[in-house]
């Protein structure tokens, strides 16, 4: 590790820990318990629809924005697919819950973005395919917060206003 600072290598580790737990969540949702078919009915159930297209973007986001938050890939689009993500999962699953993960709050989520956004903003670090490439510059710092941040918060919004829809039960008692 000549010539690496302590910051490539904690950014290195946070990278593959949080990228590997959200990979880990996309392949659960492919071949783990009713796999897509069972997440898309929960994803209906919550209002997410239709549930099974939702499942499926939702299964392959997580996979993907994992590994390349973990390799240090087009690290700041990775990071707004944390944004957004955990924005969604956040709202249609957790608000309700307050805070504390404890109590399936949206503690969680919200850890899991921030990695998103700060490691778009300070970059990948020295041990990433984007330092092999070149893109450490130009896609970290303002533009990389513009990215993850602003990018991935207007796509978890934009997805919520467009394909959320709970269902709203009526007492006419």
């Amino acid at each position: 590790m000549t010539g690496s600072t302590s910051a490539d290598v904690g950014i290195l580790v946070l990278r593959v820990v949080a990228g590997i737990t959200m990979a880990a969540h996309g392949y659960q949702k492919f071949f783990s318990g009713e796999r897509i078919s069972g997440t898309g009915r929960w994803f209906d159930s919550m209002g997410m629809r239709p549930g099974r297209l939702h499942a499926l973007a939702a299964a392959t986001t997580e996979l993907l924005a994992g590994i390349f938050l973990a390799v240090g890939l087009l690290t700041a689009v990775a990071g707004a697919a944390f944004v957004a993500l955990m924005l969604v999962a956040g709202y249609t699953v957790h608000r309700a819950n307050g805070f504390f993960s404890v109590r399936s709050g949206w503690e969680y989520n919200l850890v899991l973005a921030t990695i998103g956004v700060a490691v778009a903003v300070t970059g990948p670090g020295r041990y990433s395919l984007d330092h092999v490439l070149g893109l450490t510059g130009p896609l970290s710092g303002s533009t990389g917060l513009l990215i993850a941040g602003a990018g991935g918060g207007l796509a978890g919004v934009g997805q919520l206003v467009i394909f959320f829809r709970p269902s709203t039960v009526v007492n006419n008692a």
